[in-house]
């Protein structure tokens, strides 16, 4: 996972995250990491919430935070759910490291009324002047991996998110896109870190 910049209200991204999603909510988090989030919902918006997660050090965590947490990898697929069980499915941090992102995003607003998806921008300014002028992957605070142990398979920006979603037919209802604790509204595709958007489809 990414590291976000905190603040006095604990990770940015997670707030925003929290103001999208209504009180009293179903909610699954696929690759829930240990827990955070997923808690902070439950403690914020009373949320009926369950994570899936493949890292068994981050499953033991989530389970002393008191959470129900399936041991799964979520490019295995969603068939166990019905569809539109959950009012959100959330994929924060996590769709550039699976194997099929089109198929989990689809499969995702199959068992989701909405989905939140939360990616890097690998397309940020600063990783565009490290491979201008050093020639080389870049390694900022938000990607802080060298090419050899980076859990990152897709790089993406936020403008190849905005058009794989209007080539299959996705509504974009929010986006929020972030630097540090700021939201960016000017070009955020050059300035912005991370990108959060509010999905749906008929």
């Amino acid at each position: 996972m990414t590291e976000v910049e905190q603040h006095p209200g604990g990770r940015f991204d997670h707030q925003v995250i929290l103001e999208m999603i209504a009180p009293n909510s179903k909610v699954l988090d696929l690759g829930c990491g240990n827990g955070d989030l997923l808690a902070l919902l439950i403690a914020k918006k009373s949320v009926r919430g369950t994570g899936i997660e493949i890292n068994e050090q981050a499953i033991y965590k989530c389970i002393e935070k008191g959470l129900t947490v399936s041991h799964a990898d979520i490019d295995s697929g969603l068939m166990d759910y019905s569809n539109k069980r959950f009012d959100y499915v959330i994929l924060n941090e996590s769709l550039q490291e699976v194997l099929n992102p089109e198929k989990v995003i689809l499969e995702a607003l199959c068992v989701g009324k909405k989905v939140i998806v939360g990616i890097p921008n690998f397309c940020h300014i600063n990783a565009r002047l490290q491979i201008f002028f050093k020639g080389r992957v870049p390694v900022t605070d938000e990607l802080p991996y060298q090419w050899y142990n980076t859990p990152n398979l897709r790089f993406l920006s936020l403008k190849d998110f905005r058009n794989f979603c209007t080539d299959k037919g996705i509504t974009i209802e929010q986006e929020k896109n972030i630097n540090g604790a700021q939201e960016i509204k000017l070009i955020p595709n050059l300035f912005a870190h991370i990108g959060l958007f509010l999905l749906s489809r008929e």
